[in-house]
């Protein structure tokens, strides 16, 4: 199936039905008085994330969405019916942009998760509600609310813990293969990865995470060069990423390609792109080191280290054989166990603060202190 991210639909909310102008007949009974019923609500239109979902696709093709009218009313005070709500199954991870505004109305993070997208027309009121004292035989009406009428934007993020990044050819798709099921495409050419891939990395019972690789960056993507920046979105929900470094590539430092310029590169790319992407937790994983002696493997990373000043952590790995992977996968594990915690924490003390402020007042009456 083919992978999209971006989307453009437009839904419309049912307008609500129309209020019936009526009067009661009926042999021997004059004067009846008004019975023309409301009319029904039109169907609002809700966006619900599926996990079986994993691309927009759908929406290339089908991008027009109305809910149906609500009915009319009738007389005998009989009111129309409701129309029922359009549900529009969507992957977990996208988020919703109103177009003329900008504005994002939803993220639905969680399947299952419902958004109100476009709100359906309040029914008309029939004549029957319109009678008084003073005006038995009301001719009034009111006619249906048109529904909602909107253009939005969908946005799939994908949902990972462990992003990938780096040049072309630098192993992230090898290392995906390596430590977890996904088998995205390898081959000895740039570009071989063409959209983005989720790996499940197990380390026993309850303990995994996801792992997403995006397709490589060259310099000048944010200007379009290569695939440009397209995919980068999807490393925005991740805890932390990994840079992927050939640590001795083919074409040499000569060409302008050695490490530490390829990272400093990459770097530049992601600040252009986003600078709160820049300052996620960044691990650097230099691969291929197979391809050097061992007193090679520390000369060469104790250089780029230094020329790098990096602080953060640093794992030489082989992905091809696998040499590394282990303790990184060990690593990143208690990592995003501890974000978690962390996550959870905040949210508990939300709930407390915001229990203190809907009652501020403990058992006895007085103010709580806590």
């Amino acid at each position: 199936m083919k992978f999209v991210d971006e989307a453009t639909i437009k839904v419309k909310a049912g307008n609500g039905g129309g209020g019936c102008c009526s009067f009661h007949r009926e042999k021997f009974i004059t004067k009846g008085g008004p019975n023309g019923g409301d009319g029904g609500n039109g169907g609002s239109v809700y966006l619900q994330a599926h996990q079986d979902l994993n691309t927009l696709v759908d929406f290339r093709h089908h991008r027009n969405f109305e809910a149906k009218n609500g009915e009319g009313g009738q007389g005998r005070d009989r009111s129309g019916r409701k129309a029922d709500d359009l549900i529009i199954p969507i992957p977990v991870g996208t988020a919703v942009y109103d177009i003329s505004t900008e504005e994002l109305i939803g993220d639905l993070t969680e399947a299952g998760q419902k958004l109100l997208v476009a709100q359906g027309g309040w029914h008309g009121i029939g004549n029957a509600r319109f009678k008084s004292s003073i005006n038995r035989t009301p001719y009034q009406t009111t006619p249906g609310k048109p529904g909602e009428l909107r253009e939005l934007r969908l946005e799939l993020k994908l949902l990972a813990d462990v992003g990938l990044l780096g040049l072309p050819n630098a192993g992230k798709s090898t290392l995906i293969r390596a430590v977890s099921a996904a088998r995205p495409k390898v081959a000895d050419y740039p570009f071989t990865t063409l959209h983005p891939n989720l790996g499940v990395v197990t380390l026993g019972p309850n303990r995994s995470f996801v792992i997403a690789d995006i397709p490589g960056l060259i310099e000048g993507a944010a200007e379009g060069l290569g695939l440009g920046i397209q995919f980068l979105k999807h490393l925005m929900r991740t805890r932390v990423l990994l840079h992927v470094v050939d640590i001795c590539p083919l074409d040499g430092a000569e060409e302008g390609n050695s490490p530490v310029e390829s990272i400093k590169a990459i770097v530049h790319e992601l600040e252009k792109f986003n600078p709160e992407l820049a300052t996620k937790p960044r691990w650097l994983v230099l691969n291929k080191i197979d391809l050097l002696l061992p007193e090679e493997q520390e000369e060469l990373t104790q250089k780029i280290v230094k020329q790098l000043h990096w602080t953060g952590p640093v794992y030489k790995i082989s992905a091809v054989s696998g040499m590394g992977t282990e303790p990184l996968c060990q690593d990143l594990m208690r990592f995003v166990e501890q974000c978690k915690r962390e996550e959870q924490l905040v949210v508990q003390e939300n709930k407390q603060l915001n229990e203190l402020l809907d009652n501020p007042l403990d058992n006895s009456g007085e103010l709580r202190d806590d």
